[in-house]
């Protein structure tokens, strides 16, 4: 065997302790990350340091540079970002259907981990820490793998959270880093060992993915996000908030790329908006209209992603337009909309395909700790089994359990016995 087969095998029995894990053991290993994390803050940052100077050396673009860097004040969000997830229930052994299917026959439908998930994730070491730490609240073992620009980093990361996991009653084999993309390829084809792999990056990236593997594969693509502020908005209101989406934080995947401005706000507030983003340092790219009134250049590709202090700008005629716009260069994350008509509210919310669809608020909200999941491992930009945020439950799969006393199936071919399916309140 390779060793990257070793692993998937060493991490296949893993899961299988992991999934019988009691919450009280799930969340003492979660506390002793926390207390590992700290103990070894030193070494962390120091590791963080070497490879913000080797991404600086190799002129790594500003906004990933930004999403590099893991400090002091990033490491402490990552302690209470685990710390909330210790107070959330334990999504293992939930019932959530019971039917009584005759005397003494009784089906419980009950949530279980999924198994061995492999997760690969942008130049973020904080997404290590948050992957890691809801996979094992979920009782999956995992397989991370970061961008080669966080090595240093990723690698103490790994290796601190594993062993704090391990010394407290986690199975070895729980948690596996992998560094080079050989190892990436080779984890796509070990689909007897593993069950689910969450791919973080560009659309190109996860359909590579998808089409090198058999395994199941949970899609989080690229992140173009829309504001579209309705004729009937407030209007300060929407400089608020269309300000704290695009500029907040640039380089995350829910910061709004493009705002549309519906059509009788383009002679009053849409001046207004190209001032607050001009003296917040915001480039703009626009339509016909927007760049032949404010001489900026235009838009040649409405689904772009920028990441950036940029944004593009679009005239629609009402929300209508605006939602055929969104489903048709959106990527299915997340999209707002800003009005004080609920019934054009309702239209969009309805309309626009996306995993969020947010009402008079900023689209930074579209993330699983902010939505009180206890962080994220990513946005599933797909339509099956997680979608928007992926939190606990969309990491946990379900099983039936039938109890029975003595029932065979020829009682009911004959007609002796005929079912009672009686389904209960849970």
């Amino acid at each position: 065997m390779t060793d990257i087969t070793a692993m998937a095998v060493s991490a296949k029995k893993a899961s299988i302790d992991m999934a019988v894990l009691t919450d009280d053991v799930k969340n003492r290993a979660l506390e002793a990350v926390c207390n590992a994390l700290l103990e070894n803050e030193a070494g962390i940052v120091d590791a963080n340091h070497k490879d913000l100077e080797n991404a600086k050396q190799a002129d790594l673009a500003a906004p990933l540079l930004k999403r590099l860097k893991y400090d002091e004040s990033k490491l402490s969000d990552s302690v209470t970002g685990i710390r909330s997830l210790i107070d959330l229930p334990d999504p293992v052994g939930k019932i959530n259907l019971h039917t009584t299917l005759d005397d003494g026959l009784e089906l419980y439908r009950i949530t279980c981990p999924i198994g061995v998930i492999g997760v690969i994730f942008e130049s973020r070491p904080d997404a290590l820490v948050q992957i890691a730490s809801l996979c094992l609240k979920s009782g999956n073992a995992v397989f991370l793998k970061g961008g080669s620009e966080a090595a240093n980093t990723n690698r103490i990361l790994a290796d601190v959270i594993s062993k704090a996991g391990i010394e407290a009653g986690l199975p070895e084999g729980w948690l596996n880093l992998l560094e080079s993309r050989e190892d990436v390829n080779g984890m796509l084809s070990l689909d007897k060992y593993i069950d689910l792999i969450i791919p973080r990056g560009s659309n190109q990236f996860v359909q590579y993915i998808m089409s090198n593997t058999q395994i199941p594969v949970m899609g989080h693509a690229d992140g173009v996000c829309h504001t579209f502020i309705d004729r009937d908005c407030d209007p300060a209101m929407a400089l608020k908030v269309v300000l704290d989406a695009k500029t907040q934080y640039v380089s995350v995947c829910n910061a709004t790329e493009t705002i549309l401005v519906d059509a009788p706000l383009k002679e009053t507030l849409l001046p207004e908006l190209i001032a607050t983003l001009k003296s917040h340092g915001v480039e703009f790219f626009g339509d016909e209209y927007v760049c032949s009134s404010y001489g900026c250049e235009k838009v040649t590709d409405w689904h772009h992603e920028y990441l950036d202090m940029k944004v593009s700008v679009k005239i629609v005629d009402g929300v209508m337009e605006a939602c055929d716009h969104i489903n048709e260069y959106g990527s299915g994350h997340t999209d707002a909309i800003i009005t004080m008509n609920s019934a054009t509210a309702d239209i969009f919310t309805g309309r626009v395909d996306s995993g969020s669809v947010l009402v008079n608020c900023s689209t930074r909200f579209a993330d699983g700790f902010r939505y009180g999941f206890g962080a994220e491992v990513g946005i599933s930009t797909s339509k099956l089994h997680a979608r928007g945020p992926v939190g606990l439950e969309g990491l946990v799969s379900y099983k039936y359990r039938l109890i029975g006393s003595g029932n065979i199936v020829a009682d009911y071919a004959t007609g002796e016995k005929t079912f009672k399916h009686i389904r209960h309140n849970i």
